[in-house]
């Protein structure tokens, strides 16, 4: 087998991981822990795993990836927050389909605050995703165009998560040019762990029940879903391209959505269905056929002018999925 098909089959796996990471969280907050403490919890247990095992480049942390890795762990610690409190509001599968918005997000952001220039195909999967957006979270109402008062605080929360998570995306970006992948990915998971720490006992009443589902769910999450993964994406990365990376992780509403299916019985009926087709038609749209104009900060390079790639990995777009 050769290393490029190795790198496609553990990036759907890593992929899957995210997608069903939705369900074990939702069952974990929902039931047996405040969703502050429980994210707490889980990043505090993945920044402590990568300092065991990047110990060496993460003693050599410089100012200038100091604070590069501070600043995206601020998008990140925004980002897990609105995602894990909207989750206690709204479905699984809602959830991951509005957070897969990041990925559409980001040139749209790079338009608007950057002045960049983007393609056609990018803003047609922007809009699509826009509209899908509307038809998943608003329902049709009387008139049959829309119901706002029906609008879930899930559903809001859940959007503010995928706009943190663009910016995360395009901060992270621009940091990866000039700074270690490994210091990067340690800084802001530490840095969102601590944030995560000091607003813990202002912001919520925070319990916990060391359930079976609440272990596994931060064992699964902070090691799987965010420590080994981003090594795993880190190796990958270095035999796929951006573009192809981007595709793969566009799967993770689908998975998600899979396994609510299976495990929580969801259902979005059509007009919600046709919403969540249209987003994951808009993100693969923005990646495959707008990737070209997308921004320098998750932009697919020419080969050799990639920076070589570390195990310590990146904490990229998805992830801030799971």
């Amino acid at each position: 087998m050769s290393r490029s098909l190795k790198a496609h089959i553990l990036l759907v796996l890593v992929t899957l991981v995210w997608g069903a990471t939705f369900v074990l969280i939702k069952n974990a907050v929902e039931r047996d822990a405040t969703p502050l403490l429980f994210n707490f919890v889980r990043m505090t247990l993945a920044a402590l795993t990568l300092a065991v095992i990047f110990y060496r480049e993460i003693a050599r942390i410089g100012r200038q990836s100091f604070v590069a890795g501070a600043v995206t762990g601020i998008f990140l610690w925004l980002g897990y927050e609105f995602q894990t409190t909207g989750l206690r509001l709204t479905s699984a599968s809602k959830s991951a389909f509005i957070t897969g918005l990041s990925v559409v997000l980001v040139p749209l952001f790079m338009v608007i605050g950057w002045g960049r220039k983007v393609s056609a195909w990018t803003c047609f999967g922007v809009i699509s995703a826009l509209l899908g957006l509307f038809l998943l979270t608003v329902p049709a109402g009387e008139s049959g165009i829309g119901n706002w008062t029906s609008v879930n605080r899930g559903d809001l929360l859940t959007l503010a998560c995928a706009v943190s998570f663009g910016l995360q995306i395009i901060f992270l970006g621009q940091a990866t040019e000039k700074n270690s992948f490994a210091q990067l990915g340690f800084m802001q998971i530490a840095t969102a762990a601590v944030l995560m720490g000091i607003t813990v006992p202002i912001a919520e009443q925070a319990h916990i029940y060391w359930s079976s589902r609440v272990i596994w769910g931060i064992l699964i999450t902070g090691l799987l879903g965010t420590a080994a993964a981003f090594t795993i994406q880190a190796w990958a990365q270095q035999f796929i391209s951006p573009t192809h990376t981007g595709l793969i992780f566009s799967l993770e509403p689908v998975f998600a959505w899979i396994t609510s299916y299976i495990v929580l019985g969801e259902r979005l009926g059509m007009r919600a269905g046709a919403g969540a087709l249209l987003i994951l038609g808009g993100v693969l749209v923005s990646e495959l056929l707008g990737r070209d104009s997308v921004p320098s900060a998750v932009a697919e390079e020419p080969e050799q002018q990639n920076p070589p790639v570390t195990a310590g990995g990146t904490v990229s777009r998805a992830k801030a999925r799971q």
